[in-house]
């Protein structure tokens, strides 16, 4: 049996008995979104000199529809609620702590975040210097730094995976209704409260993560295929009740920030989808090419989410301000032109992945390190304080300089110096010895 410290960097307990299904869902999610925001960032410029942008996609009418259908974010949540738990119980099973998890899990997304955050003030800065208006740097560092609120639900939910789950195995369903419950709630206050509705980055993402676990369990394989089928169909018309009497939007994209009710009721049908799909999406995830594609892009799938749109953002500005025709946002012109932009992000984000998606790939032999308790902890809170921050006041260039240590303070406190470092640290301390 192999001790975890031989693990090379494609194994561990979070890359044993994967679900290539669920893989190849994660995949096209992914893919999904990085042709949503292509279809979405539109920046302005206009006859004074200022820099706007243009949400291209929630200015068509036609489009709410169908953005019930390519909203993927709660399926995310749901294979990452099937992934979490199989891997909390995989710790468990092997003697792992609850620090341990959060551990792993923080270094998971920290490592890739800080080099992203690094790289945004480091570029956004020398803008500056070089005299790029401060009304541009600041739309760019909102605009391109939106992927991180994906990171605080994300984190928020997977770290409270090793309660969630103590909770599940008691009771699933009052676990799930509970965590709907505190949703309902807080839509309730926040016309009242609105800085209340920021609590349900957390509520909204357990309840959905929740799903996950009851579909890793098998709740709802077990389900016939008109069972499936009907489930779906009733969870869109309780969605279409609620939206069509006025309780809440029927775009899904304003409904996303931030997050209500809808998200938990959307995910029941996609959930439903998915198993329906199973029989396709299995056989599909074995053929040969596929499966490689998805071990490759599943071990830099977070580095390439989070660098996508800041990349996107920076090639839309360089264009925009390029000696070169800017197709207005929503003509002809510019629907042709979004199949060259998805090409081109795509080029991008390869030598990009090359670079950074390393810092993933480190993080999977993490199990052996006895993590403390406190140490963990104070990780969380460290990390939490900038993403407040945010969720309260904005994004801006200071803030993603103060979240870059804050995220670094994090990853030292949690002992997650790479291991080529350490190495050489102690072969150095063995020199040194020797002497």
């Amino acid at each position: 049996m192999r001790s975890a410290g031989s693990r090379g960097s494609g194994s561990g307990p979070d890359t044993e008995n994967r679900d290539p299904a669920i893989d190849l869902v994660r995949f096209i999610c992914l893919a999904l979104v990085l042709v949503g925001h292509a279809l979405m960032v539109s920046p302005v410029l206009h006859p004074d000199g200022t820099v706007t942008t243009e949400n291209t996609l929630a200015e068509q009418d036609w489009f709410e529809p169908i953005i019930w259908v390519f909203m993927v974010m709660p399926l995310f949540f749901v294979t990452g609620g099937v992934t979490g738990l199989q891997s909390w119980r995989r710790l468990r099973a092997g003697g792992g702590t609850a620090a341990q998890f959060v551990r792993a899990r923080l270094l998971r997304l920290l490592r890739p975040a800080t080099a992203l955050l690094a790289s945004m003030v480091t570029g956004l800065s020398v803008a500056a210097v070089l005299g790029v208006d401060q009304q541009v740097v600041q739309l760019m560092a909102a605009g391109a730094a939106m992927p991180l609120w994906f990171l605080a639900a994300y984190l928020a939910a997977q770290l409270n995976i090793p309660v969630l789950a103590a909770l599940h195995s008691r009771a699933p369903w009052l676990a799930l209704g509970l965590l709907t419950g505190l949703v309902v709630a807080v839509d309730c206050l926040r016309g009242a409260l609105p800085g209340l509705a920021n609590a349900n980055l957390v509520f909204v993402w357990c309840a959905v993560q929740q799903l996950g676990f009851l579909a890793a369990d098998g709740y709802f394989s077990r389900l016939s295929r008109s069972g499936l089928l009907g489930l779906a169909v009733a969870a869109h018309l309780l969605l279409g009740l609620v939206t069509g009497l006025g309780l809440y939007r029927g775009n899904m994209l304003v409904n996303l920030n931030p997050p209500n009710l809808t998200l938990v009721i959307l995910a029941v049908p996609q959930l439903a989808v998915m198993e329906l799909a199973r029989p396709v999406l299995a056989p599909l995830a074995g053929v040969p090419w596929i499966g490689r594609l998805l071990m490759l892009a599943g071990a830099r799938s977070l580095t390439v989410y989070l660098w996508h749109l800041p990349l996107l953002v920076a090639m839309s500005g360089l264009l925009l301000l390029a000696p070169i025709p800017d197709p207005g946002s929503g003509t002809a012109a510019w629907w042709w032109s979004r199949p060259l932009v998805v090409l081109a992000l795509v080029l991008l984000l390869l030598p990009v992945a090359a670079a950074f998606g390393h810092l993933e790939e480190r993080t999977t032999a993490m199990h052996a390190f006895r993590c403390r308790p406190a140490a963990a902890w104070a990780a969380v809170v460290v990390v939490f304080i900038p993403v407040a921050d945010a969720a309260l006041n904005g994004l801006s260039l200071g803030l993603l300089a103060a979240g870059t240590v804050c995220f670094f303070v994090a990853t030292l406190l949690l002992g997650g110096v790479p291991p080529s470092v350490g190495r050489k640290r102690g072969r150095r301390g063995i020199a040194s010895g020797v002497k």
